[in-house]
């Protein structure tokens, strides 16, 4: 098992910047394909951003594309997501997520899940 913790949420004015962390403990970090989901009020969980075991191959969702960039570092057991240029649609709570089988945008197939945390972003 993976234990997942977020941090680095908080409010920002629109067309500011954030980075948030998703710390890991439990079993090998290097082990993991992570992922970042967010989810908005009354909206699905929706994908973001993924990043393989490596760190070499990245994935985006088209909403995100351009703006925000994930990033891992295996030495710390910590995957990042820093996100520029953020906008009141980018509001939501952002989960980080892992699972060994590979890359998926589809919330359901991630075992491990973060608490998540909260980004909002005001116009």
């Amino acid at each position: 098992q993976v234990q997942l913790v977020e941090s680095g949420g908080g409010l920002v004015q629109a067309g500011g910047s954030l980075r948030l962390s998703c710390a890991a403990s439990g079993r090998t970090f290097s082990q993991y394909y992570m992922t970042w989901f967010r989810q908005a009020p009354g909206k699905e969980r929706e994908f973001v951003a993924f990043i393989n075991r490596s760190g070499g191959s990245t994935y985006y969702g088209e909403s995100v594309k351009g703006r925000f960039t994930i990033s891992r570092d295996n030495a710390k057991n910590t995957v990042y997501l820093e996100m520029n240029s953020l906008n009141p649609d980018d509001t939501a709570v952002y989960y980080c997520a892992a699972d060994v089988g590979g890359f998926s945008h589809r919330a359901g197939d991630y075992d491990y899940w973060g608490q998540g945390t909260q980004v909002t972003v005001s116009s």
